[in-house]
């Protein structure tokens, strides 16, 4: 039953502010974005992190990098590097070296089986993308990076790798 003037019910705000639905609206897309690529992932049983490390590792070849600089340039903050460089390393696709100089740096280096991974899942990570945002044309996906980046930017380490990225 639907009551006229000031006797129908009030409809609730949905959101509190525009920032808060902007942000609702970001957390939501990633949610969905997010799926995708674990749907891919857990086909092959690495996490996107662990994808990400390694393809840092690649981009360091020859050489490796540091455990915390790897920790530093992921897209996404890994509370506990250590656990997922171990389970890199358990499967082979990394190799741990610690520096006789300095005993307590390790320096992470990509294994030939972890290239032959990424090799592996790069036209399935292609296309992952496409699914997740392939429907918008370039314009728009520049636009949609702009605003990104402006979004995150004061909320950047200006020196990190991710600044004005």
């Amino acid at each position: 039953m639907n009551l006229p003037g000031p006797l129908a019910p009030k409809r609730a705000k949905k959101f509190d502010s525009p920032e808060q639905r902007a942000y609702l609206n970001l957390w939501r897309t990633y949610d969905r974005l997010r799926a995708i690529e674990d749907e891919l992932f857990g086909r092959h049983d690495l996490s996107p992190q662990q994808y990400n490390a390694l393809r840092l590792l690649r981009a360091a070849q020859p050489g490796g990098l540091q455990t915390l600089a790897v920790a530093e340039r992921l897209v996404s903050r890994a509370p506990d590097i250590t656990r997922l460089l171990d389970k890199l390393e358990e499967r082979g696709l990394v190799a741990r070296l610690r520096r006789p100089e300095n005993r307590r740096v390790v320096e992470v280096r990509i294994t030939p089986e972890g290239l032959t991974l990424l090799d592996a899942l790069a036209e399935e990570v292609r296309g992952c993308h496409d699914k997740q945002l392939g429907h918008l044309n370039a314009r728009q996906l520049a636009q949609l990076v702009e605003l990104l980046q402006a979004a995150r930017e004061p909320h950047e380490d200006p020196e990190g790798t991710w600044a004005g990225s």
